[in-house]
């Protein structure tokens, strides 16, 4: 038996394709606003857009042309659908043959009936049977010619509305992000300011102005203000929890880096040295740039390798300096730093240093195998040879998500 979708139908006529896209826009967020609140306050909001992008996608239809085919069969058409130069009697029917072409797609057969913004007048009456787009030519003695100019010209609108209304689907597929994302921040605002929170927690740094000029720090001292299936929350009830101001954090970056391409630029000074005095050289570097609020002390030393930036006793950021040693190595190096973290929205970097003479192939390693640990939840940028940047998140919680910068030097000894 035959699957067929409905009776026949003019081809993206039939429903308004503005109203469906908007009714799509409006479901998304329906969908945040109708989340539970302890929901929005704790999921990784990334991976949930990720999930309504995915979720309320629209695929365009796809068709087949190159496996377009035709059947015939006979059937019994009324005198007023013959032509004028046929002789018949009004209310009688006669057998003609009717040449069926069937053209596959893959889609929703349901967007079939959907006008884009941009139409044409002319509708071709379908079918949809099989996954097949369905149209007929009754066979008034006419030449092959006219038949295949008949056929050419309806399967040329079909593709064409198509197309039409595959650009709106896209165009809407694009926009998800953006409007899942000032969907959620508001509501996540909303939130806040029902429960009081609009009061960020802070981990005050500023920047000093007595810094050497050997690296591209800003002279003013900045203050450090805290601030595809549904992921799932298992926290109850919502905390604040202290964040690095990410324009902080890049400086911390930058310094890391601009030190980092030092060590380079000079391989006998620094030939020989051991983790934990390349990491104590950093820290002369760092430890002018940014000041402590209580203690005057900014960054902490844990282990022979660790750089810390702690808040009440916890790390909002903590770097971790680490000779190349492979694959297995550098993820337990990962493992241990994520290991140290337990607020959301944390910062942290890897240092690797690498004595390899091909320095690039330990750069392929890092970029082809840091997306197969387990914690990893996707890549965000390369900035520039040698350091990139990566989601990660806290063990056993992917709502806690955590910055991670990979930087490798190339120390060859």
């Amino acid at each position: 038996m035959r699957a067929r979708y409905g009776a026949e139908f003019h081809a993206f006529s039939e429903y308004d394709g503005f109203s469906l896209i908007e009714n799509q826009k409006a479901q998304v967020v329906s969908d945040i606003n109708s989340q539970p609140d302890n929901y929005i306050l704790n999921v990784n909001k990334t991976e949930f857009i990720e999930h309504l992008v995915s979720e309320y996608t629209m695929q365009p239809i796809e068709l087949q042309r190159e496996q377009l085919s035709v059947s015939t069969y006979e059937a019994q058409i009324p005198a007023e659908r013959h032509p004028n130069t046929y002789w018949v009697d009004s209310g009688k029917s006669y057998a003609r043959d009717i040449i069926k072409f069937h053209l596959p797609f893959t889609g929703d057969p349901q967007l079939l009936k959907v006008r884009a913004s941009t139409f044409s007048s002319y509708a071709p009456r379908i079918t949809v049977e099989d996954n097949c787009i369905c149209f007929e030519i009754i066979n008034f003695n006419l030449e092959p010619e006219h038949i295949k100019q008949e056929s050419e010209q309806t399967i040329n609108s079909l593709i064409s509305q198509n197309q039409y209304l595959t650009n709106d689907l896209n165009s809407f597929n694009r926009s998800i992000e953006s409007i899942a994302s000032q969907a959620f921040d508001a509501r996540k605002q909303q939130l806040l300011k029902k429960n009081d929170l609009m009061a960020t927690l802070g981990v005050p740094i500023r920047k000093s102005t007595n810094t050497s000029e050997t690296f591209s720090i800003p002279a003013k001292r900045t203050k450090v203000i805290p601030t595809k299936t549904k992921p799932q929350v298992a926290e109850k009830g919502y905390i604040p929890e202290p964040t690095l101001d990410d324009s902080i954090y890049q400086q911390i970056l930058k310094i890391i880096h601009d030190v980092g391409r030092q060590f380079e630029r000079l391989p006998s000074t620094y030939a020989g040295k051991e983790e934990e005095h390349l990491r104590d050289h950093m820290l002369l570097i760092l430890e002018p740039n940014f000041e402590g609020s209580a203690t005057g002390e900014t960054f902490n030393k844990a282990g022979k390798t660790d750089i810390l930036l702690r808040h009440e006793g916890k790390n909002v950021f903590i770097a971790e300096l680490k000779f190349w040693h492979g694959k297995k190595a550098y993820f337990d190096t990962i493992s241990q730093l994520l290991s140290y973290l337990t607020w959301r929205d944390s910062k942290a970097a890897v240092v690797v240093f690498v004595k390899n003479k091909e320095f690039s192939s330990v750069l392929e390693t890092v970029k082809k195998t840091t997306l197969e640990h387990d914690n990893c939840l996707g890549f965000v940028s390369e900035q520039e040879e040698g350091w990139f940047h990566y989601r990660f998140h806290i063990n056993e919680d992917r709502n806690r998500e955590v910055k991670l910068s990979v930087m490798l030097f190339h120390l060859p000894e």
